[in-house]
């Protein structure tokens, strides 16, 4: 499968073939099975946030007691993980940089 070149958004969850088309944070080498995992895992963390959102009118209920919080910080770090793996030089750098893998 041919790689071609993404940008990425992570707080947007955006993932785009042109680089001038909106800010982005990440540079990666992708197949199109690559980005259609990347856009499932972006999507699941969507999801989760919607529903943590939900919880977060509820009085009493602490963020560390959300299953939907773990939920999405889990989606959020295979992204990254996912990122890093396919990224380019820089994109790996500044992902260890982070310290979130």
């Amino acid at each position: 499968m041919d790689k071609k070149r993404y940008y990425i958004a992570v707080g947007s969850g955006e993932i785009l073939e042109d680089k001038t088309a909106s800010s982005f944070e990440f540079e990666i080498e992708a197949t199109e099975e690559d980005i259609i995992r990347l856009r499932e895992l972006f999507d699941e963390a969507d999801r989760d946030s919607r529903f943590s959102l939900y919880r977060a009118h509820v009085p009493g209920i602490g963020y560390h007691e959300d299953k939907n919080n773990d939920d999405y910080d889990r989606h959020i770090k295979e992204v990254y993980g996912m990122l890093h793996e396919l990224g380019t030089p820089e994109t790996k750098s500044h992902i260890d940089s982070m310290d979130i893998l």
